[in-house]
């Protein structure tokens, strides 16, 4: 018997002469370690019009094995296996084309030849008709990039119901991302728990594949106990395994298991590093994440400049919360210059973005004049917008702007309107209303009305309404004179830190309006209102403690 390496001459005759067997040996070569003389052999029987040969030839361009890599060369040779019917051809170039197939090479500049990097836009329609004949075909990876295609490409292109069957048949043929997809489209569908495990079971699937994606999406499932058990530590370590192999939204939840021990045990230095890796990566929740991370401190000292620094590149990626906490930065003038029109702007962004606190913020700042009028206006129009389609708490803050002139002329009749389309529930057009009926603006006067309306804000505990109710029981407007219900409505306010409210109770504790005279009492409260800068407080203050220096001392 001959040994194998007798045949190998013999081999290397043949294979000049067939192209399937220079496939077969320039396999061999290329399994050998050898790329170079394989590709030759691979581009020998590839001239023969052989489809896999061909193909090889494309991949060896496309992937720079056994010859510098050239995407024109290797789009070529795979279109000339394509056309030869290899369906693995179509596969590929349908991703390359999805992907944005290389312009035409200038002529004068063999360099652009092979220039990996010249890459055009998406073609959709090749791409398109690729994968269909490779899906059709049989193509498990082909069907997956069909439905992706079909779900995630132009309108005028985009079939939802035909990507989940070619999703469905992709994961039924094997397919990783098919699984992936799959599991998406389910979950898009939405459904019972049945339909969740399902969702799990095909993540499963092509998390066992090694699919970032998959693992991050099992990870959050974990977390929430979602078609699976919650269990924090299982998601912990979908999240780790994921964020290992790059996939950035599992390296900001990775981070953020570390920092806070979710899952797994507190780590917080590995914690900031996955979270800086994932905001590098370009994650904003990551970059917000650590921005907060700096500001506070946690236990290190707070870092203002840092946190500015992750806070603007989180506002930058589109991080409504960390345009707001940039904007705080920049009003407080920590780790930034101050520069309240560097912040309007960002809470301007943060606004525009939907953050709530945000807009609430925003606007205070337009209704107090900073700004520019065109954001006035603008506030105006959408609060007047909100309002009339039902909104309480915009028909309030319509009055403010319509009764301070802001964005819009000043209307005290129309402000009373919205104020009281508001009023019946919110506390503040409460109060407000009913100082607009005590002082006549804008509508007839009605001080008992108005007094009735400033008792519900009263009701609900608002610090101001308790103030105007208890001043107006110490004169009897609108209604009864009641000095001790006035007092119990200051000392309620003057125990939220209302300075008014503690000198009025100080001034009735004095014995002023028939109640019984506590000089210790009255003593109390003056000198918390004069401890909060109440001018009166001071003063009373000081007559209180020189009448007591004055006063002589018991004999026994």
């Amino acid at each position: 018997m001959r040994r194998m390496a007798d045949w190998r001459p013999l081999e290397r005759v043949q294979a000049v002469f067939s192209p399937t067997v220079a496939l077969r040996r320039g396999a061999t070569l290329m399994a050998a370690g050898k790329p170079g003389p394989a590709f030759q052999l691979y581009a020998r029987a590839g001239r023969t019009g052989l489809a896999e040969a061909e193909y090889r030839v494309g991949r060896c361009y496309l992937d720079g094995v056994g010859v510098p890599p050239n995407r024109t060369e290797g789009i070529r040779w795979l279109e000339r296996a394509a056309h030869h019917g290899h369906i693995e051809a179509h596969s590929q170039l349908a991703v390359i084309y999805l992907h944005g197939a290389p312009g035409e090479p200038d002529p004068k500049d063999a360099s652009r030849s092979f220039d990996v990097s010249n890459i055009g836009d998406p073609d959709y329609a090749t791409a398109l008709r690729q994968a269909r004949m490779a899906a059709e075909a049989g193509s498990g990876e082909a069907q997956a990039v069909l439905a992706f295609i079909l779900s995630s490409g132009p309108e005028d292109i985009r079939d939802l119901d035909e990507a989940d069957l070619w999703y469905e048949r992709s994961a039924a043929a094997g397919c990783a991302q098919g699984m992936l997809g799959h599991a998406l489209a389910l979950n898009r569908k939405g459904g019972g728990e049945a339909v969740q495990c399902e969702v799990a079971v095909q993540l499963g699937k092509a998390a066992e594949a090694g699919l970032p994606a998959a693992l991050y999406l099992l990870g959050v499932m974990s977390e929430r106990g979602l078609g699976v058990a919650r269990d924090e530590g299982a998601a912990a370590e979908f999240y780790r395994r994921a964020a290992e192999k790059g996939h950035r939204s599992s390296q900001a939840r990775w981070g953020k298991a570390l920092m806070h021990g979710i899952g797994v045990d507190a780590n917080p230095s590995d914690g900031e590093t996955w979270l800086r890796r994932a905001a590098l990566a370009g994650d904003p929740e990551a970059a917000a994440a650590l921005g907060d991370l700096y500001e506070t401190g946690g236990n290190l000292p707070s870092n203002h400049a840092e946190a500015a620094s992750w806070f603007r590149r989180a506002a930058e990626a589109g991080h409504k919360g960390a345009a707001r906490s940039l904007g705080l930065l920049y009003f407080s003038g920590a780790g930034v210059p101050h520069d309240p029109e560097q912040g309007i702007q960002w809470f301007r962004i943060s606004a525009a973005a939907g953050d709530g606190s945000a807009c609430a913020e925003f606007g205070n700042l337009l209704l107090t004049g900073m700004g520019e009028e065109e954001d006035r206006v603008r506030l105006s129009k959408g609060f007047e917008q909100a309002a009339a389609s039902g909104d309480p708490v915009a028909a309030y803050n319509c009055a403010v702007c319509l009764a301070r002139g802001v964005g819009v002329a000043r209307d005290d009749r129309e402000a009373a309107l919205w104020l009281r389309k508001a009023a019946d529930r919110v506390p503040n057009a409460q109060f407000w209303y009913g100082r607009v009926l005590v002082e006549g603006r804008g509508v007839d006067r009605d001080v008992a009305e108005g007094r009735r309306w400033i008792a519900r804000a009263a009701e609900v505990d608002m610090v101001d309404a308790q103030v105007a109710l208890g001043e107006m029981m110490l004169t009897g407007a609108g209604g009864a004179y009641d000095p001790p219900g006035a007092l119990a409505l200051f000392e309620k306010a003057a125990a939220n830190g209302h300075p008014a409210a503690m000198f009025a109770s100080g001034v009735i504790y004095s014995g002023v309006y028939g109640i019984l005279a506590n000089h210790d009492a009255a003593l109390h409260w003056f000198r918390a209102a004069a401890e909060h800068g109440h001018p009166a407080a001071q003063i009373m203050l000081e007559r209180y403690v020189a009448r007591k220096r004055r006063r002589p001392s018991r004999s026994g």
